[in-house]
């Protein structure tokens, strides 16, 4: 995996996240609390901060996930996307380490995939801090 983006100012549980999730109360942004909840879940590690406008999940200091909600879809996005497996071809874009599931109300999306990302998107991350 490449480039780390490490954030000191991350935290167990964050009030400026929480308050982006009051913010974006409609369908999108409680498809990405969902999925927030899920990046939460993955250990007691886990620590968040918003990010550029943006709540980000993280392995101690070390970024691996954000969601971001827009008028027509959810991103679940990966710091270390480039490099994760995804046989399910989920992932999208083409920056040199980024990538993202772009979910939205015209295609469902396969949960148990997108599940099996973010596990491993923080297996990952964790093998590595």
């Amino acid at each position: 995996m490449g480039r780390m983006f490490n954030f000191s100012s991350a935290v167990p549980h964050s009030q400026e996240v929480e308050q982006w999730f009051v913010d974006h109360g409609d369908e999108f942004g409680l498809i990405a609390q969902h999925w927030f909840k899920v990046l939460r879940a993955c250990g007691d590690d886990v620590r968040e901060l918003l990010h550029d406008g943006q709540p980000t999940a993280c392995v101690g200091e070390a970024a691996f996930a954000y969601v971001n909600a827009f008028k027509a879809h959810v991103n679940v996005g990966f710091f270390g996307g480039a490099e994760l497996h995804d046989p399910a071809n989920l992932l999208e874009g083409n920056g040199k380490f980024m990538r993202h599931v772009k979910i939205n109300s015209n295609k469902p999306i396969d949960a148990p995939r997108l599940h099996e990302l973010i596990e491993a998107a923080y297996a990952e991350m964790k093998a590595r801090v």
